[in-house]
């Protein structure tokens, strides 16, 4: 009989890419860091620590009074790993393995942890690590057996760097929970994963990637050009956001990730939307389907819709290029076809139009915003 399998959440670091203390982050009805305890509870775990070290005189209380064991990081200033040592020397003889988690991971879904609990009852191997769609996320399950490699690891690579060392006695779990991979470093991560626990799905970089990869090949043109576009995209939206505009970014780097997700099937986007609609992704579709025609615009301020659609008109495969350059070639290359001449001569009207909002929102040129970026 294998011995019990403890939980060690990580949550001693500064927060610093957020600007704010991230366990104590507000999330749904309770706290990120409770939601972590929470998820272990539910799974049937009862041993739970959490390493602390900044801000640990405010945690503190919220441990004891959810009963959870504190770990004190004095090294916390040296970096996640001094975390992991901390926690590997509170294991003892009747531990037989950890499940390890920062606490900015805050959507791995119970599910996940008792699949991995079953998975550690029938295997021989010391790591198991948690997958979505081939890559692997987090909470790793850890034998207690590697405790004296980890204390006596030089740090170099973090944990990661000692795991690799012992490969082939790591396994992989497959299961169907994006959340394993979704971090929050940044206040965009953060709004990102709030929308998805409020009905809102977003997929993360991360998982837009592998859609593109299952679709075209990480290394095609259509993906090449989509990063591109969000690039561009983000960069418009987040100078906006700066004049007191309020779009939402993660939505809008998902949506230009993905807006040729169908590219070379008849009204692409069309096609690419109703995909992300049955994938949950509702909002991100309502953008794609308009990417390459908008609807009439009856609002007096610019939105998502129109950052994309003239994100993508400004991105000709991966350089950025002046409209006017592109909406030429594509009218020489459909010479003999009038209709959709006309076609083409709208939709670039339209895209000049937003160009012309942007830069009075601006102040500036929007060869200026752009200079800085880099296909």
């Amino acid at each position: 009989m294998k011995g019990h399998v403890a939980t060690v959440i990580l949550a001693a670091g500064y927060s610093s890419r957020m600007g704010a203390f991230k366990p104590l982050l507000p999330f749904g009805d309770t706290t990120v860091l409770e939601r972590a305890v929470a998820l272990f509870r539910g799974a049937g775990i009862e041993d739970i620590r959490v390493v602390i070290g900044h801000c640990a005189t405010e945690l503190l209380p919220r441990l004891q009074f959810m009963q959870v064991r504190p770990l004190l990081n004095e090294r916390y200033h040296e970096g996640m790993f001094s975390s992991v040592v901390t926690a590997a020397e509170s294991l003892d003889a009747e531990t037989g393995a950890f499940l390890l988690l920062p606490v900015d991971i805050p959507l791995v879904q119970p599910g996940t942890i008792e699949l991995l609990l079953r998975q550690y009852q029938q295997s021989t191997k010391g790591v198991l690590y948690p997958a979505f769609r081939g890559t692997r996320g987090h909470p790793p399950l850890i034998s207690a057996s590697y405790r004296e490699r980890i204390l006596s690891w030089d740090g170099s690579g973090g944990l990661n760097g000692l795991l690799m060392r012992h490969e082939s006695d790591s396994a992989t779990v497959e299961c169907d929970d994006e959340g394993i991979l979704l971090d929050m470093d940044t206040p965009e991560d953060y709004q990102r994963l709030r929308d998805s626990l409020r009905g809102v799905p977003i997929p993360s970089r991360q998982a837009c990637e592998l859609l593109l990869a299952e679709r075209f090949g990480s290394d095609s043109a259509v993906a090449a050009h989509c990063r591109v576009v969000a690039e561009v995209a983000l960069l418009l939206a987040g100078k906006l956001n700066d004049t007191g505009c309020h779009f939402d970014l993660p939505l809008i780097e998902a949506a230009a990730l993905l807006h040729d997700l169908a590219k070379g099937e008849a009204r692409h986007a069309a096609v690419g939307a109703a995909t992300l609609r049955g994938m949950g992704y509702r909002a991100i579709a309502e953008l794609v389907a308009v990417h390459m025609e908008l609807p009439p615009r009856h609002h007096a301020s610019l939105d998502a819709a129109e950052i994309l659609y003239l994100a993508d008109k400004l991105v000709e495969e991966t350089r950025i290029v002046p409209l006017e350059n592109r909406c030429q070639r594509q009218i020489a290359c459909h010479a003999d076809n009038s209709a959709c001449v006309e076609a083409i001569a709208r939709r670039y009207e339209r895209a000049r139009g937003i160009l012309q909002l942007v830069e009075l929102q601006l102040g500036v040129p929007l060869t200026e915003v752009l200079v800085n970026v880099h296909p």
